[in-house]
């Protein structure tokens, strides 16, 4: 592969670890704390789990160097779901550590996410291969997948494989989902005495893995800046041609962190927040409204332009939209869907759907733009549901506003001129080059996990915390992944899942954001965060998010 200048930089950066992990690895000692319980379902979950709940947090710390060389292992690691930055130095630091333990130590990758454990499908890492993935973005070291490994049949296959390559633990890195399934398995491996364990490691761009424990999973940080430095960009654009509306979306479904945190570092004119939308029950008229009013103050201004953030999950959060989603889900079930697809025109299927809906879903549907009403009832699942992540959200809520200013422009209350352009960040911020602190943390993640390996520990998710400091001040340890589990209702059956953490109301992330969002909508005062820097001065090369740091009060 042809690599590029940075790319060559990059192979010769080396991550920072937390002060007590760079003493010599034979001295560090563990601390114990106190026995943990899940965050909600208590009784549910701990028996589920009777092997591995209730086990207490550990942090590392630096003690005295044992003059004892610790026993050949072979790990197994796994990148499970969406990629994000940084995952190769998850594996770069496990590496590392696993040789610094003993150089007799062997790490296997599993390709192509949880399927490769269970078709036995892996490489072998030593340093040149390794070498050539440190401090680079992607998941293209082994590949990911989005395989569940949730089955009696996929557990025994997976203590076989291990079984056959002598594996005594297995790293998973991955998000919820993917360390839910980690926690399962670690039961699985300890109720039928294997030997394996199984670490997790708090991976997602969307920020919704995180408590009071996991201040942030790993690649947020990367994410957020990259696509922060395109909203910047934008915003000079905007301000330099003063005659486009901008609608951004950006990734985040479930949680509007990533919305959140952009709309931090570039103060725009609007930003969404999902979690907001839905405790307010604000309609999609009143959404409308909402942009539309700063669309006219600034018009009043002589400021024809602006830019407006919108998480990609804001509809799902829309009360009368959600019942409309439901409604559309019903109607088309079973021999419906096949009666409905078997209609020649859109008008045929229109008058189809004014019959089958309620006149308040009806109500709903007929305000939005006809490309996203076929979008609703032309892309659906396997299983005949809307697929709404496919919903063009900056286009919906751009089209409302437009519609809601050629009322105003007929009653003479706007005078302004409306131009709007669309955008979609996703894919761009994946996989980018991790930023020194996503380089630094998921390093830590990872040496930290062998660790947790080399200490006995089963179920547990690798553990970094104090991240708003400079590594040196940050500390490692480890936590079991049951103390995050609740009980949830998926596919009609009740599951342990790990809780996904919504972007808090009366956190200081969103107070700050709702004191200067007002100023924000009317005034021009975005911010141009730019490139992420590699290299410089630490205020601005190991800067982390502005959440984190509002978090922590810094």
């Amino acid at each position: 592969m042809t690599i590029s200048p940075l790319q060559k930089a990059r192979y010769e950066y080396s991550p920072k670890l937390p002060g007590m992990l760079r003493s010599g690895i034979s001295e560090i000692t563990v601390k114990t704390g106190a026995p943990t319980q899940s965050v909600a379902d208590q009784e549910v979950i701990a028996k589920l789990f009777p092997n591995t709940y209730g086990e207490p947090e550990i942090t590392f710390e630096a003690g005295e160097a044992k003059d004892v060389t610790p026993t050949k292992k072979t790990v197994g690691v796994i990148l499970s779901g969406g990629q994000a930055p940084g995952g190769h130095n998850v594996i770069s630091g496990l590496y590392d550590a696993l040789k610094a333990l003993n150089p007799e130590n062997t790490l296997i990758g599993f390709k192509g996410g949880p399927s490769g454990l269970i078709e036995d499908d892996f490489v072998v890492f030593d340093d040149p291969f390794i070498n050539e993935y440190r401090n680079t973005g992607g998941f293209d070291i082994i590949g990911s997948g989005r395989t569940k490994l949730e089955t009696e049949e996929q557990f025994a296959i997976a203590a076989e494989v291990a079984k056959k390559h002598g594996i005594d633990a297995i790293v998973i890195i991955g998000g919820d989902d993917s360390n839910t399934n980690a926690a399962v398995l670690a039961e699985y491996f300890a109720a039928h005495n294997t030997g394996v364990q199984v670490i997790g490691a708090p991976k997602t761009i969307d920020g919704d893995l995180k408590n009071e424990d996991i201040e942030t999973s790993f690649g947020f940080d990367t994410a957020t800046k990259t696509y922060s430095e395109l909203i910047g960009n934008i915003e000079r654009d905007a301000n330099s041609a003063k005659k486009y509306w901008h609608f951004i979306k950006v990734m985040g479904r479930s949680a509007s962190h990533v919305a959140l945190e952009c709309a931090l570092e570039t103060q725009p004119n609007i930003c969404l927040i999902s979690e907001e939308v839905a405790a307010k029950k604000m309609s999609l008229a009143q959404i409308a409204n909402y942009i539309a009013d700063a669309v006219e103050k600034r018009a009043a201004n002589g400021d024809n332009f602006g830019v407006a953030i919108i998480p990609e999950g804001v509809v799902e959060f829309v009360p009368e939209f959600s019942k409309l989603i439901a409604e559309i889900n019903e109607l088309l079930a079973g021999a419906k869907a096949d009666e409905f697809n078997a209609l020649p025109t859109w008008a045929d299927k229109y008058a189809f759907i004014e019959k089958g809906l309620t006149p308040e879903s009806m109500d709903v549907f007929k305000i939005l733009p006809t490309g996203i009403q076929q979008q609703l009832f032309l892309e659906r699942d396997p299983h005949g549901n809307v697929q709404v992540s496919l919903i063009e959200s900056e286009k919906l809520f751009s089209a409302l506003v437009a519609d809601e200013l050629a009322r105003r422009k007929e009653a003479g209350t706007y005078k302004g001129k409306f131009s709007p352009l669309h955008h979609f960040f996703g894919y761009e911020g994946r996989c980018a080059f991790p930023s020194n602190f996503d380089a630094d943390y998921c390093y830590s993640l990872g040496y930290n996990a062998a660790l947790l390996i080399e200490n006995g520990f089963n179920g547990y998710l690798s553990k970094i915390s104090n991240l708003s400091r400079p590594a040196e001040e940050w500390v490692a340890g480890g936590m079991p992944i049951t103390k995050m589990m609740n009980i949830e209702r998926r596919h009609g059956e009740d599951k342990p899942v790990i809780r996904k953490a919504l972007v808090e109301l009366d956190g200081k992330p969103f107070k700050f954001f709702e004191a200067n969002r007002d100023n924000w909508a009317v005034e021009t005062a975005y911010t141009f965060p730019g490139a992420i820097q590699y290299y410089g001065p630490a205020e601005v090369c190991d800067l982390t998010t502005r959440t984190l740091a509002l978090e922590k009060g810094e």
